[in-house]
């Protein structure tokens, strides 16, 4: 692994579809580019943009040190979460209290990468917003938006996706499959009747259908799904009837609009009664979703059963309505936007069937929520992370619908407090506490969900300034728990107070207040993870203050309390406080072994605190070891993950002291020039590839530990990691290797299996890292 390897990955959307080669306008987009930081692809829905947007982004990839991201904005409603919503596709975890913009602009400044922001149009102020402060505020961000509309700013350059062109239906068609709407048409074709390819019998007939389709990719592609019942000529005549009827009722719709509505109109009148009121309550959903998110929104128990579900999702995915993806857990499904506006605008025909909807989608994610929550101190927590991230878009709607119709802001409340482990585990403070914030703002009276709410607002208060105001929540917290008669709030809030005093450096303070909750022991409904966290937090500051002894036997009773449940999260800090006891012991041998495995748990459930936290140990233990070089690697890697979330690591005088005295150590035992080459190196990785370095790397010189064997992968599984990193959906690779769908997701599963990862980003950060 070299110094120049990319810090971060691509994080391409997944491709379910082959797509249609646009080679003109992919290199239009790259020359735009390659001169403007910001260049926005214009043009109708289901012209193709998003598809077109990621491939130019593919082909650029490499001109960009710090990668590309992309940014969804489909299923997002609030302008103010698109700052955070490019924060969490950046894997940036600000915990300051500066406004978004601000934060990111800041973490953003030194890096060189390619930001795609994804369907803006509806938020096109809140992107504009966005679009001036990075340009603004950094020198190496550029923006590839795609959006209906224009932007609206000076820098901008905008570039039109238009239809596929199209032939002339009379003219020489001898080479029909280079014309990218008939190979299009083709290609879906053959996907529902298979066999089906051009041929000089059909040119002339695909020409005009794509013709009266005004060369829009969705039509064409919704058209071709009736091939199967209907052949060539059919289709046509069909089409032109249709067509005709709705040119005659809005002369003033422009006529790709028109052409478009005709082709969903007629999906729309194909499907069964029953499809067709699944497709309307499943436009409530944003993002992807699984079959049981589908079938707790759609059936109400009268009109529609789950088993009615089931059914109508296969026909929807028959007829090109819904998208068939993997993703955590098995196969989850997507409504294209234009199609999810579809469905909202038959949703809202029916009085009272939104809300009805949405009502079952928020109570369906607080379940789903609420039993994560209960499994958390367990087994599966790298399947609870993937899923919830997975969910996200839904769980942002359920909030966002709780928190602004009135009657249900105690829902809100509710659904935010139970995310507590997500907010707090898996990297998203920021998020959680602007959905908390909203939820308190409300003004919820005395409950259990306000006491939650109020600890976990505290919990998440990440830097000097807010932890006074984080001391005050959890204060609040604990006295509205103890009115309320609930011993378990009162203890949640217990250890959040005890953590401000710890990040705050009262050390004395925090050890009294951790031995007392310790010695209390756990209290009927505390969460189990809380509890195992007073032991955690008892041990460090024990270590802390020199009794390493004592530390290591409260750990030991920490580790016996998360091996009986199959733990990871909680263990993991277990694991670093062990190797920062045997640190201060300066017993080096063992500290390290502790220090590898907890960084390895902190991956797997995305803990970026933890694995800054751990880093910085890393580091001193490499320089206790005598292996310099290696711990200024290791210095320059923690520090780039503290980038992501508060480079003053909260102002803590022992977490900055202590990095700064290894630092001085480091730099006089190897020198100015070799010490910043070695930190550039580290400062240069991203998440898995750092962790991949401490675990893996060939020129390891530190003492005291056996290096973790490096999977072994198949010749065949290698080709297909190589295949998932470059973003390759399962149905490409099976079409790239020449093997069965089925084929390649097996092989796919092998890999995660092996190397004990979750989703496919994790494959991709470990190819990487391979290089």
């Amino acid at each position: 692994m070299g110094g120049s390897a990319p810090r971060r990955g691509s994080h391409r959307p997944v491709e379910t579809t082959s797509f249609v080669d646009r080679r003109d306008e992919q290199a239009q987009g790259r020359e735009l580019l390659a001169r403007a930081r910001l260049v926005t692809l214009t043009g109708p829905g289901g012209v193709g943009k998003t598809r077109l947007a990621g491939r130019i982004a593919a082909r650029v990839e490499r001109a960009f040190p710090d990668g590309v991201r992309h940014v969804q904005l489909s299923g997002l409603h609030d302008p103010a979460l698109v700052p955070l919503a490019a924060a969490d596709a950046l894997d940036l975890h600000d915990h300051s209290d500066q406004p978004p913009l601000d934060a990111l602009v800041e973490q953003l400044r030194d890096r060189r990468l390619l930001l795609v922001v994804d369907n803006c149009e509806h938020l096109s102020a809140a992107c504009a917003e966005l679009a001036t402060a990075l340009l603004r505020g950094t020198t190496g961000i550029r923006i590839l938006a795609t959006s209906r509309h224009r932007l609206g700013l000076t820098e901008e350059h905008l570039m039109e996706v238009r239809p596929l062109p199209v032939p002339d239906p009379d003219g020489d068609l001898s080479a029909a499959e280079a014309h990218p709407a008939l190979a299009l048409f083709a290609d879906r074709a053959a996907a529902v009747v298979p066999g089906f390819r051009l041929t000089p019998g059909n040119h002339a007939a695909v020409a005009r259908l794509c013709a009266r389709l005004d060369g829009l990719p969705l039509a064409i592609e919704l058209a071709a799904v009736r091939m199967r019942v209907l052949g060539i000529e059919q289709l046509l005549a069909r089409l032109d009837d249709r067509y005709r009827l709705l040119s005659a009722g809005s002369p003033a719709v422009a006529p790709r609009h028109q052409t478009l509505r005709a082709a969903v109109d007629w999906s729309h009148e194909l499907c069964t009664e029953r499809e067709q009121s699944v497709w309307a309550r499943l436009s409530v959903l944003a993002g992807s979703f699984d079959l049981e998110t589908a079938e707790a929104v759609c059936a109400d128990g009268e009109r529609i059963v789950p088993y009615d579900v089931l059914e109508a999702v296969a026909g929807l995915v028959d007829k090109s309505v819904l998208g068939r993806e993997s993703g955590p857990g098995g196969v989850r499904y997507r409504l294209l936007d234009t199609l999810r506006h579809y469905g909202l605008d038959q949703l809202r025909e029916h009085h009272g069937e939104e809300t009805a909807a949405r009502c079952r989608q928020r109570d369906w994610m607080q379940e789903r929520a609420a039993g994560y929550e209960r499994r958390w101190f367990g087994p599966g927590q790298r399947e609870i992370v993937a899923r919830l991230r997975a969910d996200q878009d839904n769980l942002r709607a359920a909030l966002d619908f709780s928190l602004t119709t009135p009657g249900e802001e105690l829902a809100g409340l509710r659904l935010a407090g139970t995310l507590w482990f997500y907010w707090h585990a898996c990297g998203a403070p920021r998020e959680g506490r602007y959905w908390l914030d909203r939820a308190l703002d409300t003004g919820p009276g005395p409950s259990r969900e306000r006491a939650r709410a109020l600890w976990i607002s505290g919990l998440l208060a990440g830097c000097p300034e807010d932890l006074t105001r984080g001391l005050r929540r959890a204060e609040e917290a604990r006295a509205l728990a103890q009115e309320l008669g609930d011993p378990a709030e009162a203890a949640h809030a217990d250890y959040v107070i005890g953590v401000v005093q710890l990040f705050a450096d009262d050390l004395h303070t925090a050890l009294r207040h951790y031995e007392c909750t310790v010695a209390r022991g756990p209290v009927p409904g505390q969460h189990l993870s809380l509890h195992g966290l007073d032991l955690v937090e008892l041990a460090c500051v024990l270590a802390l203050l020199g009794e390493a002894t004592r530390a290591v036997a409260v750990c030991e009773d920490a580790l016996r309390l998360c091996e009986r449940h199959d733990e990871e999260w909680v263990r993991s800090y277990v694991l670093r406080i062990l190797a920062l006891a045997h640190t201060v012991r300066g017993d080096w041998r063992r500290a390290e072994p502790y220090a590898c495995q907890a960084l390895r748990l902190k991956l797997d459930v995305h803990d970026v605190i933890g694995i800054g936290l751990t880093l910085d140990l890393l580091a001193r233990l490499a320089d206790g070891t005598g292996a310099a070089e290696r711990a200024a690697v290791l210095l320059g890697g923690a520090d780039r993950v503290w980038s992501d979330i508060d480079r003053d690591r909260w102002g803590s005088k022992a977490l900055n002291s202590a990095r700064r005295d290894c630092e001085t150590r480091v730099r006089a035992a190897v020198g100015q020039r070799t010490y910043e080459r070695a930190y550039a190196r580290g400062a240069s990785l991203g998440l898995g590839e750092i962790v991949s370095y401490v675990l893996h790397d060939p020129e390891d010189t530190g003492a005291g530990r056996e290096p973790a064997a490096v999977p072994r992968l198949t010749r065949r599984e290698a080709e297909v990691a190589q295949l998932v990193a470059e973003g390759l959906a399962n149905q490409q690779i099976a079409d790239r290797l020449v093997i069965a769908r089925r084929t390649a997701e097996g092989h796919v599963e092998r890999i995660l299996s092996k190397l004990g990862f979750s989703n496919r980003s994790q494959i991709a950060a470990w190819v990487t890292a391979q290089r």
